[in-house]
C-alpha cells in the first residue's frame, strides 16, 4: 500500500494514501472521522439531500484497508458516526459489514465531538487511548507531544495551473500527527487556517492522500508584507 513513512517519538508510522495511519510494529490501524450516516443526518435536519451511499463507500474503503494491512488492533479516532441517531440507523447489511470488520480484532472507539462512540456496537469505548509512547485522542491539545488526533479534517489547497484544488492530508511535525477525515462526504479545514497553523510547528509537512501519499511543506498563509513607505524627495 502506498504510504509515507515517518517517526513520531520513536514510533515508526506510515501515513497511507487512503487516509489511514498504520503502525506495523503494533499491528495497528488508525482512522478518524468516519462520519457514518452523514447523508441521513443532514436530510433528517433539513439540510441538502445527498445520495445516501457514503456509509457503504466508507465501509468498503475501510474493509479494503484492513484486508491489505491485516491489523490486530484498530482505533477509530472519534466522530465515527455523524451523531448518536446515525449510529442507531445503520441498515442490517451495513451493521453486518461493520460487525465483520470488528470480528477478531481489538477495536477502540474514541469519543468525538459528534458522538460519544457507538455504544451499542462491540469494542471498547474510550476518551483517549495510550499505546507505547503515543496518545490517541480526537482533538489535539496545544501543549501535547507524541499525540495522534483528528477532528479538523485538514485539507491542503494547491495551485494546479490556473485552478486551485484541495486535497485531504495528514499534518505531521515532531510533536503530533493530525489525521484527515476518512469518511466520504466530509468537508475540510484549509491548512492555512489559524486553528491548524497555531498547532503545527513551522517545519510541519502535509502528506496528501489520494492515489498516492505525497509529502509537501504544510501550506500556510503567506506573510503579509508591511506597506512600502514613500519618501518625498
Amino acid at each position: 500500500m502506498n504510504a509515507h513513512a515517518f517517526t513520531l517519538s520513536g514510533a515508526r508510522l506510515r501515513a497511507c494514501a487512503s487516509g489511514a495511519l498504520h503502525w506495523p510494529e503494533r499491528g495497528l490501524v488508525v482512522v478518524s472521522d468516519l462520519h457514518l450516516g452523514r447523508a441521513e443526518r443532514m436530510a433528517r435536519r433539513g439540510g441538502p439531500l445527498l445520495p445516501p451511499y457514503e456509509t457503504d463507500d466508507t465501509l468498503a474503503r475501510l474493509a479494503a484497508d484492513l484486508a491489505a494491512l491485516r491489523p490486530a488492533h484498530v482505533i477509530a479516532l472519534g466522530d465515527s458516526f455523524d451523531d448518536r441517531r446515525a449510529a442507531e440507523g445503520l441498515s442490517e447489511p451495513q451493521r453486518a459489514r461493520l460487525a465483520a470488520l470488528l470480528d477478531g480484532r481489538v477495536w477502540d472507539w474514541v469519543e468525538g465531538n459528534h458522538d460519544p462512540g457507538p455504544l451499542a456496537l462491540p469494542g471498547t469505548h474510550r476518551a483517549e487511548v495510550r499505546l507505547g509512547p503515543l496518545t490517541f485522542r480526537h482533538i489535539a491539545r496545544p501543549d501535547a507531544t507524541a499525540e495522534v488526533s483528528g477532528h479538523y479534517h485538514p485539507k491542503a489547497r494547491l495551485a494546479l495551473g490556473a485552478a486551485r484544488v484541495a486535497r485531504a492530508c495528514f499534518l505531521i511535525d515532531g510533536a503530533r500527527v493530525i489525521l484527515p477525515a476518512y469518511g466520504t462526504y466530509t468537508g475540510g479545514l484549509a491548512t492555512e487556517a489559524e486553528a491548524l497553523a497555531g498547532l503545527m510547528a513551522p517545519d510541519a509537512i502535509a502528506v496528501l492522500t489520494g492515489t498516492r501519499a505525497h509529502a509537501i511543506p504544510m501550506p500556510r498563509r503567506a506573510a503579509r508584507r508591511p506597506p512600502t513607505r514613500r519618501i518625498s524627495p
